[in-house]
C-alpha cells in the first residue's frame, strides 16, 4: 500500500514537474516571438522611410499593422495570402501571431488612466459584404478572440456610404484625431471585406516639463535652413545613453498605481551630426537587436538639454510601400503630439480585400548635452515586452 501511495505521489511530482517546464516554454516561445515581431516593427521602419518618407515627418503604428495582418492570416481561406503574411512577419504560424495578439491585447494595451497611468483604447472592426457567406468559425475568432466589432454591409450599392462609416469609426475611437484613412474610391462595390483597427494612447510624463521654460529655438534643417521652434527644457536627470554617433533618450511616461506588468517610454534617437539621422536609421534598421542593445537604464546629470514640442501627422497605403499584390490594400493613418504635460497619439488602419481575394558603449561623461535641435527619429514603446505602438521622425517640427 505504501509503494502504491509512493508511486502516486511521484507521478503527480513527475506530473507537476512536466506541467511546469511546458508553461516554461510556452513563456519561451512567447518572449522568442514577441522579440521577432519587434524586429520586423524596425524592418517595417525601414521600409516606410524609404518609400514615402525621405527627410519628411513621419509617424505611424507598426502594432496596429501587425495585428490587422494577425487577424487577416487568421482568417483568410486564400493560402497565398496567409504565405505571404506569414513570410512578411516572419512568424511559422498564425498560431504563433495569435499568441502576440492575444499578448498585446491582454496586457500592454489595457487602459490604465482609473489607476492613473495612460489611457489607452485600442478596438478592431470587421465589415464584410452582406451577400458573403461568412465562415462561422471566422465570426467565433473575431468576436471571442479579436474582439471585433463585426458588421454585415452593403457593399454592392452602398460602398461609399460604408467608406465614409468606417473611417467615422475610427475618428470616434481615437478621439477625433485621425479621420478619412481610406481615400475616396479605396471602397468599390467589389470590396468583399474590410479588417480595421485603432489605437489611442494619451501619457503623462513621469516628470512633466515647466511650461514656464519653454522657449522657442532654431531646429536646423536638412538643407542648411533654421526653424524656430518651441523647446521644452530642464534641469532634472534624465534617462541618456551615449554611443558611437548617437545619443538616445528615454522618457519614462507616469505608470499606474500597482501596474507593474508594464512600462511605457518615449524613446528620441539623436545623431551627433545634423545630417546624420539617415545613417542613423539605416544602423537601426539593419542591426538585430538594436532597440533592445541600446536603451538607457540610469540617469544622468545633464548639460543643456532641450528637446521640440511637436505635432505631426502622417497617411499612406501601406500595402503599395509593402509590396502587396493579393488583391488587399492597406491604409493608415496616424498623429503624434508631445508638449509639456505628455504625449497623445492615436492611429488607424485598414485592409481591404477586393473580389481576387477572400475573406559598443562608450564612457559616459558626468553631464551630457542632449538638444534635439536638428532632425531625431523617435518611438513610443511598452519597454517589458519591447512592443513599438508608434515610430517616426522628425525632420520639421514646425
Amino acid at each position: 500500500m505504501d509503494l502504491k501511495r509512493k508511486n502516486q505521489e511521484l507521478t503527480t511530482v513527475e506530473a507537476s514537474l512536466s506541467k511546469r517546464k511546458r508553461k516554461k516554454k510556452q513563456k519561451m516561445d512567447l518572449q522568442e516571438a514577441m522579440k521577432k515581431q519587434n524586429d520586423v516593427a524596425l524592418l517595417l521602419v525601414g521600409k516606410v522611410i524609404s518609400a514615402v518618407a525621405k527627410h519628411s515627418n513621419l509617424v505611424f503604428s507598426p502594432a496596429l499593422i501587425n495585428s490587422v495582418l494577425t487577424m487577416t492570416a487568421a482568417t483568410t481561406e486564400t493560402e497565398t495570402l496567409r504565405s505571404f503574411i506569414l513570410s512578411f512577419l516572419k512568424s511559422s504560424s498564425t498560431d504563433e501571431l495569435n499568441a502576440v495578439f492575444r499578448e498585446i491585447a491582454s496586457v500592454i494595451l489595457v487602459d490604465g488612466s482609473k489607476r492613473g497611468g495612460p489611457k489607452i483604447s485600442a478596438v478592431n472592426g470587421v465589415w464584410i459584404e452582406k451577400s458573403f457567406s461568412c465562415n462561422p468559425e471566422w465570426k467565433d475568432l473575431f468576436e471571442n478572440f479579436f474582439k471585433a466589432t463585426f458588421s454585415q454591409v452593403d457593399f454592392r450599392s452602398k460602398a461609399e456610404e460604408v467608406r465614409m462609416e468606417v473611417n467615422s469609426w475610427a475618428s470616434r475611437h481615437t478621439n477625433g484625431l485621425i479621420k478619412s484613412v481610406l481615400p475616396h474610391g479605396s471602397v468599390t462595390d467589389e470590396t468583399i471585406w474590410i479588417y480595421g483597427n485603432a489605437l489611442y494612447f494619451k501619457g503623462a510624463w513621469e516628470e512633466k516639463f515647466n511650461k514656464s521654460m519653454t522657449k522657442r529655438k532654431p531646429f536646423h534643417l536638412v538643407n542648411g535652413k533654421q526653424v524656430h521652434v518651441p523647446f521644452m527644457k530642464s534641469y532634472e536627470r534624465q534617462y541618456i545613453g551615449v554611443y558611437n554617433g548617437f545619443k538616445v533618450l528615454r522618457l519614462p511616461y507616469r505608470q499606474g498605481d500597482n501596474d507593474t506588468s508594464r512600462q511605457f517610454s518615449m524613446y528620441i534617437y539623436l545623431p551627433d551630426e545634423n545630417d546624420g539621422l539617415d545613417n542613423l536609421v539605416e544602423k537601426m534598421t539593419s542591426t538585430d537587436g538594436f532597440l533592445d542593445n541600446h536603451i538607457p537604464s540610469w540617469t544622468v546629470e545633464v548639460g543643456d538639454f532641450r528637446i521640440p514640442k511637436f505635432k505631426i501627422e502622417f497617411g499612406f497605403k501601406a500595402s503599395s510601400v509593402f509590396d502587396f499584390d493579393l488583391g488587399v490594400s492597406l491604409y493608415q493613418k496616424a498623429l503624434v503630439e508631445i508638449d509639456e504635460k505628455g504625449t497623445e497619439a492615436a492611429a488607424a488602419t485598414y485592409m481591404v480585400g477586393n473580389k481576387v481575394s477572400l475573406c559598443s558603449r562608450r564612457h559616459t561623461p558626468l553631464r551630457i548635452d542632449f538638444v534635439a535641435d536638428h532632425p531625431f527619429f523617435f518611438m513610443i514603446r511598452e519597454d517589458k515586452t519591447g512592443t513599438v505602438l508608434f515610430a517616426g521622425q522628425i525632420f520639421d517640427p514646425s
